[in-house]
């Protein structure tokens, strides 16, 4: 890693605090007295602006460049995080913060993904973006761990999380700011009508899909771990039930690491459908109903999920490289999955069990599956105007 490439790798572990809501989805239960239904509301708050901003962001940074956009992205976050740093005396506030926290991510996911693309070497983008995800799975390990920490270390609440990432993110602003940028102009100005068109081409339709079901599943694993474990084995969500969760962010980040050296000797095609393979069996054994094989499930699971975004991302925009900032700003608004699929996730518990709403994310799984094995012998219809 370079020194100079410093600020964008910080800027990838500030998008990894949106991951957090995972983890606040079991915390705000409890400390709010919610039903599973009204806790989903935490990730939909968050990653509902997912699908809101980033077409409308990938426009603005055509015209305005990436620097100005994760600089952006960084102050909207960092005004999330100041809000609850302040004070968190309710639901209704909280929900606000972590509006704001995934406005930040949103802005955040669209500058970055394609600066990564423009400070690698050629072949490297799906590498160098798998351990920029790994640096980012640092920052979404953080949301389960800062809280087991504050509460059996120093018997603080788990609102410490927020001072610590309010400045983090300061730092990381600073950094953005000194941080010297040349970006390259690679085609005409794109425009919403550009951006919409390309989801004429099928191949482009169908990984967008992916990633909305992809990240939704993901969501929707982290932030039933704990609940599972409170549902099963009656383990206490504020001082070990994240613990699970913080297992599986630990296999993310462990995942995303290896997924990065594995990709300099494998190709991405033939690394997808392995580590959807592993996603797939890990949730089965989520529900063999041993508690050992459980826990052991969910960090197969981790491993699995590490490499499934930056591999569907970065297979797409070396697919059209010339429309990088639409096909960004088409992807990161596919991350609204992390809002839509958990609130189906919470209501299948409810009318049935956690263990039962795993099944959820594992079709969403299936899919995905479905498309890397077609990645592997497909190539997309360049046509999309």
């Amino acid at each position: 890693m370079r020194l100079k490439t410093l600020p964008v790798f910080l800027a990838f572990l500030a998008m990894g605090f949106a991951d957090a809501v995972g983890p606040f989805v079991s915390l705000a239960k409890n400390e709010f007295a919610l039903s599973n239904t009204a806790a989903s509301l935490v990730p939909f708050a968050g990653f509902s602006m997912f699908g809101l901003l980033s077409v409308p962001v990938g426009l603005l940074q055509d015209r305005r460049g990436k620097k100005f956009i994760l600089l952006l992205g960084l102050a909207v976050a960092l005004l999330g995080m100041a809000n609850a740093a302040l004070s968190l005396a309710s639901f209704p506030r909280f929900l606000v913060t972590v509006l704001l926290l995934g406005a930040g991510a949103t802005i955040l996911q669209v500058a970055g993904n394609p600066i990564m693309r423009d400070v690698s070497g050629p072949g490297h983008y799906s590498r160098n973006l798998s351990l920029a995800q790994f640096v980012k799975a640092i920052g979404s390990l953080s949301g389960p761990v800062i809280p087991v920490i504050a509460a059996r270390w120093f018997g603080a609440s788990w609102r410490a999380i927020f001072p610590i990432y309010t400045a983090t993110l300061a730092i990381t602003l600073m950094a953005v700011v000194t941080m010297p940028v040349r970006e390259k102009k690679e085609h005409a100005s794109a425009t919403l009508t550009s951006c919409l068109a390309l989801l004429r081409n099928p191949y482009v339709l169908g990984m967008v899909l992916a990633i909305f079901l992809y990240v939704g599943a993901e969501v929707s694993v982290s932030a039933g771990i704990p609940l599972f474990l409170k549902e099963r084995f009656d383990l206490d969500i504020a001082r070990i039930g994240l613990l699970g969760t913080g297992l599986f962010f630990t296999a993310l980040t462990a995942g995303r690491l290896c997924g990065g050296l594995v990709l300099n000797w494998m190709a991405p095609r033939q690394f997808f459908p392995a580590t959807c393979a592993l996603s797939i069996a890990g949730l089965l054994g989520v529900f063999i109903p041993v508690p050992s094989v459980a826990v052991a499930s969910f960090f197969v699971t981790g491993i699995g999920f590490a490499n499934i975004f930056p591999l569907v991302f970065s297979l797409t925009v070396e697919t059209l490289p010339e429309r990088t900032n639409e096909l960004s700003g088409l992807m990161v608004t596919a991350i609204v999955g992390g809002a839509l699929l958990p609130p189906i996730t919470g209501f299948v518990a409810d009318r049935t069990s956690v263990a039962v709403s795993f099944l959820v994310p594992l079709s969403a799984l299936l899919y995905i599956a479905f498309t890397a094995v077609l990645n592997r012998h497909l190539r997309p219809l360049k046509s999309y105007a």
